[in-house]
């Protein structure tokens, strides 16, 4: 039977973290603001800056890899925990696009709703992000990791921009945490089929 809670909820779940609590990172979540790809706020008034335990620990340790290896930098999280109601929000703002390859159906669920994914970026000491070539929730090619080379040949990308992705997606690893083909921002920890089998989805 498939373990569920409300997000209302969640500080009463051991498995559950917030990202308060993890040293070293900037937190600006996105999709509780209108700076997102349907412009405007799908979190308000509940509290999503939260991460399955597992995930909370993997990133602490993605944050102190790159402090030793670039003290200048900071990972700054874009999206954490995504409740079950809002991914089927996005889902429903998508339908009738080309865009739907982008989100996870919530019948089967997004990582994000289990606490184990998490969207994230690179900042400097003033607190600039660094340039990965596009913006956060920008859904074109030019995002995709898969495609750097040929971006890079075609002038697309520069190396500049390819390096500060593989910097990120390195940090990431050490954490335990694997990338994605199609979006330079967003890392799962663990394998999607057993989250989806035996962790709680938060509602």
């Amino acid at each position: 039977m498939r373990r569920t809670q409300a997000i209302e909820s969640i500080a009463d779940h051991p498995d559950f973290r917030p990202l308060a609590s993890i040293d070293g990172i900037g937190v600006e979540l996105r999709y509780a603001s209108a700076n997102n790809f349907v412009g405007r706020d799908l979190y308000s008034p509940i509290d999503c800056a939260w991460l399955h335990r597992n995930a909370a620990e993997g990133l602490a340790k993605s944050v102190a890899w790159l402090k030793q290896k670039r003290p200048e930098l900071r990972p700054l999280v874009l999206d954490a925990l995504r409740p079950q109601r809002v991914q089927e929000q996005l889902w429903a703002a998508l339908q009738g696009t080309e865009l739907l390859g982008y989100l996870a159906n919530p019948v089967r669920g997004s990582i994000h709703s289990f606490g184990m994914a998490v969207d994230i970026t690179l900042v400097d000491r003033d607190g600039q992000e660094l340039d990965m070539g596009t913006p956060f929730d920008d859904l074109t090619e030019c995002s995709h990791p898969a495609l750097e080379s040929a971006m890079l040949l075609r002038g697309e990308l520069s190396a500049t921009q390819i390096g500060n992705r593989q910097l990120l997606r390195e940090a990431m690893y050490q954490g335990g945490f694997k990338g994605i083909n199609s979006e330079w921002w967003h890392f799962d920890c663990g394998d999607r089929d057993v989250v989806r089998a035996e962790y709680t989805r938060i509602l």
